[in-house]
């Protein structure tokens, strides 16, 4: 096997100084990502003199330690502080105030072990305090087949609750909330939380439909307009016009100065047959797909490209995020079809007559990537990519292998042969289901593919002729466009509608809430979800079946608690017959503006396939954007739910653990990471254990059982080399906790990781070589 060694990466951009305020430290804490309960603590806001106010918070259980988190001081950017404890009580003075400041201020609490997130308070220093926490329902508002009992709570300890159901505005004379209320038919709740010296809550909603059967999407256009942003080809065009707008979208994508961070997304969507001559090639936030029901349905003689295509990128592709391709035959013109992406770049149901190229026509370095579903009829060969995973394909064959190489379920793969070559190989994938797929029917109307449930998949799911599955009418989806909002689509859920989104970029003023099982959320062109003022962007009750699949998440400038949620905290619902899958979702904080999140996605829901995510705190982006204090978040992902299996998890950057896995019996096939390059100094970024830095993929104390196989952690403490990781992955010393193939890497030897696992494995050498570990423990 040939193996190219690359030469000592560079990473993703040329960082430029941060801004100055760095000292403003993120102090450490513990296991994060559940939301707290209110009963768990008390809290209160209270000013000291005309330029200072002292925070307390209370715990029910005592703590070993207490962060709080602020923002709004005066030309101070957002201030993390471990608080000091007297007599059971935690407290921190924040000074600089004067009369009208408001500060949003929020806790992290440890409790027997995990880490908890309070929600946000706002204290206005000279006002009335604090402001209450307002209502939140359990279940959510939605569609239910039966009566609903609901329980309504505030975060804030001694709070009140009045509500309404007519559909009135509650107020202090309103009834009060004793106990659960019985939703028997439909109506909406309303609710505020009072408190003596705190300023009443928000009012806070939720609607639920009642009835026999789960409500029925109003008939939607079964052709429907999906909008100018989706580009649909049919065979009966000319080449030579739908190559001058496959080029238009192209050169307005293509620029990696330029287009990384444009609000501009497209389709190109290809109806069933065969297309002579043309090049796609692929930029920024673009998808091509075909529009049959199987790959070979769509045949393009011609080429589907990503490369190193700008003067700037000098030979590299390791900024090739965002843009994919599905779902076509492909004849390339050279033998070979070029996709030599990074991160976000999925390549499924993809049938490629010819050789496969990961790496850009250059040579140069590479940093990817993933392929499902998919066939290969000549070599596959990755040479300059540092990583790679592909599932459930047939290879020709294979070549390359810098640092990890994962295939679970691929004939034509590589042996098991890590570390050298870093090959990673597993028979089968133990549980799979392919992406939601739009095609069109013999009739000429739009129709989305659901795949079934696989087990011990090996082989694509189309290689005997077909995918197994069922599928659902367009008349069944409401398809999101510009112009929608938060309510339009929160309507057509409650509908009992599906929804299909189309390439845009999406503010929410409320968290979109899918509670009705077996819905699928379909994105093509990589529409963009952007949540305002501090909402959840989404939230999926613990029902089985949910599909959503290709989405971005983009945090908003106020920090929300998580950017997408699976099931309520404490879900115990058995979904192995039919789990949610989340594919092709990816989460990012900072770099289009500064976003914030305390939590990217978490999973409490049993059985949850994560099949294919990027998590990325930004590292570079629009001026402004980006910075230790800037675009802010503590963890990528964090499982809560028993049972979850991740195929393809790609987290980076994250201030605190980029992966918190809390769930029994998890599984984890292929892990790449990168430490978060901005640390400002060693002494603000420790975690609970006293260690240097906060592990890159954490299972929690009292997990028993866990695995994972072909992992990869790289450290580049760009602003402070001195900086080093104690370890990159922790985890408890239990023989049901087993670890297989992992890496760590120091890039360029800007700072250390001393050991991969616990206190296993050597400290990151020189010259950008991998420490490896074969297994653990």
């Amino acid at each position: 096997m040939n193996r190219i060694l690359v030469r000592p990466p560079r990473r993703k951009g040329v960082r430029g100084v941060l801004a100055a305020g760095l000292s403003a430290l993120l102090i450490a804490s513990g296991l994060g990502g559940a939301t707290a309960a209110a009963a768990d603590y008390s809290q209160s806001a209270a000013s000291l003199n005309t330029s200072q106010a002292q925070f307390s918070f209370t715990p029910s259980t005592p703590a070993r330690y207490v962060d709080i988190h602020y923002t709004g001081v005066p030309g101070v950017g957002q201030q993390n502080v471990r608080m000091t404890e007297n007599g059971g009580t935690w407290r921190h003075t924040v000074g600089s105030l004067s009369a009208g400041t408001v500060l949003d201020y929020w806790f992290t609490y440890e409790k027997s072990g995990p880490q908890y997130d309070t929600p946000h308070f706002t204290y206005t220093h000279g006002g009335s305090g604090t402001t209450v926490a307002s209502p939140t329902f359990d279940p959510p508002g939605g569609s239910y087949p039966s009566a609903r009992s609901v329980t309504l709570s505030s975060a804030t300890a001694g709070a009140t609750i009045r509500y309404t159901v007519d559909g009135s505005t509650p107020t202090a004379s309103s009834t009060v909330y004793t106990g659960p209320i019985t939703v028997s038919a439909t109506s909406t709740i309303s609710a505020i939380a009072l408190k003596s010296g705190s300023a009443n809550s928000p009012v806070a909603s939720a609607s639920y439909t009642i009835g026999s059967t789960q409500a029925t999407c109003p008939a939607q256009a079964e052709v429907p307009d999906f909008g100018p942003n989706v580009r649909i080809f049919d065979p009966g065009m000319s080449a030579s016009s739908i190559q001058a707008r496959l080029d238009a979208d192209f050169n307005a994508q293509k620029d990696t100065l330029t287009a990384q961070f444009t609000e501009r997304r497209y389709a190109h969507l290809f109806k069933p047959g065969v297309y002579n001559g043309i090049h796609d090639n692929i930029g920024y936030y673009t998808s091509v797909a075909g529009l049959g029901q199987n790959p070979g349905d769509v045949v393009i003689n011609g080429d589907v490209t990503v490369d190193a295509f700008n003067e700037s990128d000098k030979g590299v592709a390791l900024q090739n995020f965002w843009r994919s391709a599905e779902n076509l035959a492909v004849v390339p013109s050279s033998g070979s079809t070029r996709w030599a992406v990074a991160q976000a770049a999925p390549f499924r149901r993809m049938d490629i007559r010819g050789g496969l190229q990961l790496y850009p026509a250059s040579y140069g370095f590479a940093s990817g990537g993933y392929t499902a579903d998919s066939k290969v009829s000549g070599q596959t060969a990755s040479i300059s990519q540092q990583q790679w995973y592909t599932r459930d394909s047939s290879y020709g064959s294979w070549d390359g292998g810098v640092w990890n190489m994962v295939f679970s379920g691929t004939s034509g793969a590589p042996a098991n042969t890590f570390p050298n070559p870093p090959e990673t190989t597993l028979g089968t994938t133990p549980v799979s289901r392919d992406v939601p797929y739009l095609y069109l029917d013999g009739s000429g109307k739009y129709r989305v593919f659901l795949p079934s449930l696989r087990t011990n998949a090996s082989g694509p799911s189309w290689a005997n002729g077909g995918t197994p599955g069922s599928s659902l009418p367009m008349s069944q989806f409401y398809v999101v466009k510009a112009g929608d909002t938060a309510a339009s689509i929160n309507t057509a859920l409650s509908q009992g509608c599906n929804l299909f989104f189309t390439p845009g970029v999406y503010h929410l003023n409320q968290t979109l809430n899918v509670t009705k099982a077996n819905t699928v959320v379909l994105g093509v062109g990589y529409p963009t979800l952007v949540p305002d003022n501090g909402v959840d962007a989404m939230k999926v009750a613990d029902v089985d079946g949910v599909r959503i699949k290709g989405l971005l998440f983009d945090a908003g400038t106020t920090n929300s608690q998580s950017l997408l949620t699976v099931g309520q905290a404490g879900s115990t619902a058995n979904h192995s017959a039919n789990p949610t899958t989340l594919q092709d979702v990816f989460f990012r904080i900072g770099g289009q503006i500064a976003g914030k999140a305390t939590n990217s996605l978490i999973v409490n829901s049993r059985d949850t396939i994560i099949d294919h995510i990027w998590a990325w705190r930004a590292d570079h982006g629009n001026a402004g954007t980006y910075g230790w204090t800037i675009n802010t978040g503590d963890t990528g992902v964090v499982v809560n739910g028993d049972n979850v299996l991740a195929t393809g998890l790609f987290v980076e950057h994250y201030q605190k653990y980029q992966v918190i896995w809390n769930g029994q019996n998890g599984r984890t096939i292929f892990f790449q990471n990168e430490i978060p390059y901005d640390v400002p100094d060693q002494a603000g970024w420790k975690s609970p254990n006293g260690l240097n830095g906060y592990a890159a993929y954490k299972v929690g104390d009292n997990v028993t059982s866990h695995e994972a196989w072909g992992l990869g952690s790289y450290c580049f403490f760009n602003d402070n080399p001195s900086v080093n990781l104690y370890h990159a992955f922790e985890v408890p010393n239990r023989s049901g906790v087993r670890f297989h193939n992992m890496v760590t890497v120091s890039l360029n030897y800007k700072g250390t990781i001393t050991h991969v696992i616990n206190d296993a494995g050597a400290v990151t050498p020189p010259d950008t070589r991998p420490s490896n570990l074969v297994s653990y423990p």
